[in-house]
């Protein structure tokens, strides 16, 4: 692991890259010049983003200011196409589930390695429909909050598309292609979508189309609190927060007005809805 430092909006900021079975997972640890007195955060960012933008950009600041320690970092499904280490694409158009859940673990060991003990976690969009598995999986998990996340599973991609993203009106076609390429040995070849997130490999679509949590299943594993924020602006079908607070029994949820998928210039409201709600929560025994 290598650490150095990095300019950040937060006082004190750290470049950390955590090894995998292949590339890196590469973030900023955030932490208090006074040390963690609230306890520590692990922030998972949404479909081709990144740790430093949305809300892993935005939130560890005051995260920061309540005595919280933040990691935001990347999966290896981060941004849709790059090339980290070698000319060899990788990147959110090759994200697999499996792969994505490692990470999740890998970044969440790398807190308790360093004496955080199981963090709190926050997970935007696609992030949030992996932290819900994630903290499923890691029942001693103290907090959730979930900023828009998904309801994973085998209906997201044909919400998504039917509401004009992803593969529009071509998702059959897409995945029917894929399906060829895949048996053909070219799982690893590019197919272009119509829109967000614009270009996918066969393999990926073949796993994201039939192998992602079904996100309301698995709402009553999740044991701890849950704070579900969501805009005005986006779909209770593919967001549905009251449904999950309806099957998992302990959670808040908050509608922002004036808000949009990726909360644009309403940051604020969202960071004043989960730095108190977090620091209450996690002050309880």
């Amino acid at each position: 692991m290598s650490d150095s430092t990095a300019r950040s909006d937060s006082p004190l900021a750290r470049l950390v890259s955590i090894p995998t079975s292949s590339e890196p997972l590469d973030g900023l640890f955030y932490e208090p010049e006074g040390g963690a007195t609230a306890g520590a955060v692990l922030i998972m960012h949404g479909n081709c983003m990144n740790f430093y933008s949305g809300p892993a950009r935005f939130l560890p600041k005051v995260l920061v200011e309540q005595g919280f320690a933040c990691l935001a970092y990347n999966r290896r499904g981060h941004d849709i196409l790059v090339t980290p280490l070698h000319r060899a694409a990788s990147g959110g158009a090759y994200q697999l589930i499996d792969e994505a859940r490692e990470d999740n673990r890998l970044a969440s060991q790398w807190l308790a390695n360093r004496g955080f003990g199981t963090p709190a976690v926050i997970g935007h969009s696609n992030g949030g429909m992996l932290a819900v598995q994630h903290v499923a999986d890691h029942p001693d998990t103290p907090a959730l909050v979930l900023l828009s996340a998904h309801k994973g599973g085998l209906g997201i991609l044909p919400a998504i598309s039917a509401a004009g993203l992803f593969a529009e009106d071509k998702l059959d076609e897409r995945i029917s292609t894929a399906e060829q390429m895949v048996a053909e040995g070219r799982g690893r070849d590019l197919l272009l979508l119509p829109n967000w997130w614009h270009v996918i490999s066969a393999g990926s679509l073949i796993d994201y189309s039939s192998r992602l949590p079904e996100m309301l299943d698995v709402a009553p594993q999740v044991a701890c609190p849950v704070l579900y924020i969501r805009g005005d602006q986006e779909s209770a079908e593919i967001y549905p927060a009251e449904v999950f607070a309806e099957r998992q029994g302990r959670t808040q949820v908050e509608i922002i007005e004036n808000c949009n998928h990726f909360y644009a210039g309403r940051e604020t409201a969202v960071t004043d809805l989960v730095a108190p709600w977090l620091r209450q929560t996690m002050s309880q025994p």
